[in-house]
């Protein structure tokens, strides 16, 4: 049976001395309403919800899947129970305004109460994740009438959201787009069209679900430039805020998926289905994006609650396998075998996916800081930078976090030998559960040609350059003696250079960005932990106990087997890219 115990201490570090919350909500008068003994409490409420509700469901939620019966979507045993539970509890609008009924917590906090849900249950988790992400971006596109119709609803639970994008000839490119609106003399829209992969695009968690539709006019401009984004509910909502008849919407069928097999991933059929349009039309794609990349640093932390699931795991399993002999134990025939742990690799293993997890966790409490500036800072200059520090991120705690997490499961699931591929040790489903978080919202590939080509080339390196600096910044004020100081400034001036060189190829050669996007990502990922495990460091050099001293034997691992792979990054975006492009189109369509 699989095991899993939130890593509270190792949160609360992060908050508390690392990013040193409780000042940072302190100094801002409308986070000052939250300290670390309520940020404390709710970490714990959580930890005890995942372990104790959803934790078991799990596994039968995989067995059993979602059911798809004439239009109808049943969810796995136990999940509406505990979808229940988890909406009495608060947690859909944790981060939300108080205006809606939400909490209005900051998303520091918040992305952690989220690791530990995605690490017990993936499927169950994205029933919520996507009416939050609804939540948002009504709340910043709808009507004051939208708002007040939608979002309560949508935060108590009472009521559900999806974002239905994708269509069977239109993924990234949505601006080819088929479903239309065609404008009714009410003011509303008749929606009419066929959306794939939408997630909780049906099912019986809730009584309303509140589809936010991207669809074209009849006049609207080619391409992504005609866009709108549409309210288009299961049910019609009466005047008193009553549910009235069904819309001509419906699921036409379920996804069959690799994993997340509890999670209703359905194709939508909208027909003359009523919808009421968010903010102007043509200008749907910018309100969707503000869902979209909640959604795309949510991925990021399912990465993080799949490997420390996937870690705590491995680690229980190596301490308990009996097998092979160290080489400098003593021979005895009463201790016929020793503990795995005495292998080098399977410690290199596990200490790969320990540093991935802190890390990975740090960079996300990061964002999340940058996310509470914009949200709260009175600052217009700090809400500014924070706006495009998130920006150039956003690619980044999508795509590497849910990389380097991929590669640490799989560095678990050896840890098991054979038991790794056997379904009861829970390692297999952690691994199809986890591929998926690559390649929605974005594959991880178009999230570097989204950091390359937006982020970095379209304004000459400005956004880069700073975060680089910030990093310098900070190395430089660390104690040096930690090895963390001068590796951090190493890979500072070698991402700074490798930046420079890139800018100056693409004048030269156009399409040389787009070929090292997926290297440069994993550059600026790795000086990203790098900064990460030196802001872990100041917070732990001055403390004895052994918590914090492994925190700087671990930095000592990342230096040491991980950073250097930096140096490969770099040789393959100046000598890869002319590589890749000397094979035509025709060397693939003669293969096929």
């Amino acid at each position: 049976m699989p095991i899993y115990n939130a890593p509270l201490k190792d949160m609360e570090f992060i908050l508390n001395d690392v990013f040193q919350a409780e000042v940072f909500w302190g100094n801002n008068p409308n986070l000052n309403h939250i300290d670390m003994a309520t940020a404390n409490a709710i970490l714990e409420e959580m930890a005890k919800f995942s372990k104790n509700v959803i934790l078991d469901l799990n596994r039968a939620a995989d067995e059993e899947g979602a059911h798809f019966k004439n239009g109808q979507v049943t969810t796995p045993k136990g999940f509406k129970e505990a979808f229940q539970q988890y909406a009495e509890g608060g947690w859909i609008g944790l981060g939300a305004d108080e205006e809606w009924g939400g909490q209005n917590m900051p998303k520091m906090l918040t992305v952690l109460a989220d690791e530990m849900i995605f690490a017990t249950n993936p499927s169950f988790m994205l029933y919520p994740l996507l009416s939050v992400g609804a939540g948002m971006a009504l709340s910043h596109c709808a009507s004051q009438e939208q708002k007040e119709t939608y979002l309560p609803k949508i935060y108590s639970g009472e009521w559900s959201g999806t974002m239905c994008l994708t269509e069977p000839h239109a993924g990234t490119d949505l601006g080819i787009i088929k479903t239309k609106a065609e404008p009714n003399p009410d003011g509303s829209y008749n929606i009419t069209g066929t959306k794939i992969f939408i997630t909780s695009g049906e099912h019986d968690l809730s009584q309303n679900i509140i589809h936010l539709v991207l669809a074209k006019t009849p006049n609207a401009p080619a391409g992504s430039r005609g866009i709108s984004l549409f309210i288009v509910p299961k049910f019609m909502v009466n005047a008193d805020g009553s549910l009235g008849q069904r819309n001509t919407l419906g699921a036409g069928s379920l996804e069959h998926k690799m994993g997340i097999k509890g999670s209703a991933t359905c194709v939508m059929n909208f027909d003359a289905a009523k919808g009421f349009l968010v903010g102007q039309e043509n200008h749907g794609l910018a309100a969707m994006f503000i869902m979209m990349n909640y959604e795309r640093l949510s991925m990021g932390i399912q990465g993080i609650g799949a490997s420390e699931f996937a870690y705590q795991n491995a680690a229980q399993y190596a301490t308990d396998r009996l097998q092979g002999r160290s080489s400098t134990g003593t021979k005895s025939p009463d201790k016929p075998a020793d503990s795995i742990l005495v292998h080098g690799d399977v410690r290199r293993m596990l200490l790969n996916g320990r540093a991935n997890n802190e890390a990975s966790r740090a960079f996300a409490v990061y964002v999340g800081q940058q996310l509470d500036i914009t949200k709260f800072s009175l600052d217009t200059e700090a809400v500014k930078k924070a706006n495009d520090r998130v920006a150039l991120l956003t690619p980044i705690a999508k795509a590497y976090l849910t990389d380097t997490a991929f590669n640490a499961v799989l560095d678990a699931q050896m840890c098991f030998g054979g038991h790794g591929y056997i379904r009861e040790w829970g390692m297999e489903q952690c691994v199809r559960d986890l591929r998926i978080a690559q390649i929605y919202e974005g594959t991880n590939g178009v999230q570097a040609q989204d950091l390359i080509g937006r982020k970095v080339i379209k304004n000459n390196g400005v956004s880069i350059f700073e975060y680089i600096q910030e990093i310098r910044q900070f190395a430089l004020s660390l104690n040096g003696t930690l090895k963390i100081k001068a590796a951090t400034l190493h890979a500072c001036d070698e991402v700074e250079q490798i930046t420079h060189f890139i800018l100056e190829q693409t004048k030269i050669h156009p399409d040389f960005a787009n070929t090292v996007a997926v290297d440069y990502l994993h550059a600026v990922g790795l000086l990203s932990f790098s900064y990460m495990f030196a802001r872990i460091c100041q917070a732990a050099e001055q403390k004895t106990e052994s918590f914090y001293q492994n925190k700087l034997l671990l930095a000592d691992f990342f230096v040491a087997k991980n950073l250097p792979g930096l140096s490969s990054r770099l040789q393959q975006i100046k000598t890869g890219a002319s590589v890749v492009m000397q094979f035509s189109a025709d060397y693939f369509t003669t293969l096929a």
